[in-house]
């Protein structure tokens, strides 16, 4: 099986940005746990602070991977770019994000994304990635 780890904006700063909401482990280290965890997986990774360049590598993807898990972010709030790319693929995404979106600023309870997602796990740390990825079995 064959996976894409996608992240959006702000989220290659996990480990020093903002601690008490994203934790102190960067998503490097995060990664190379779940990739020895899930040997029998093949476990890629993107990020990109560009809107544009998660697009492309979701066209990139959408026809030959099994799935990808995306936290976009916030482009989850504000891109129908993405939403647009996600509906156009045929890999199911599921939409995760780290935080509890719903206890914090009244606007990250909009995601643009959810409608074309197979799914959504939110609030559960760096944990929300690999209960994502057990979704695909």
């Amino acid at each position: 099986m064959k996976l894409l780890i996608l992240n959006g904006p702000n989220l290659n700063l996990l480990g020093k940005r903002e601690p008490g909401i994203y934790g102190d482990n960067s998503f490097e280290d995060y990664l190379k746990t779940l990739q020895e965890k899930y040997k029998e997986l093949t476990i890629e990774y993107f990020q990109s602070n560009i809107e544009g360049e998660l697009i492309d590598k979701l066209h990139e993807v959408g026809f030959t991977f099994d799935g990808v898990i995306l936290n976009a972010a916030a482009y989850t709030h504000t891109s129908v770019g993405i939403a647009d790319a996600i509906k156009a693929i045929e890999t199911p995404v599921i939409e995760v994000h780290i935080s509890n979106v719903h206890a914090r600023e009244e606007f990250r309870n909009k995601s643009f994304i959810a409608p074309n997602v197979k799914g959504i796990i939110t609030g559960f740390g760096l944990q929300s990635y690999e209960l994502a990825l057990h979704s695909f079995f």
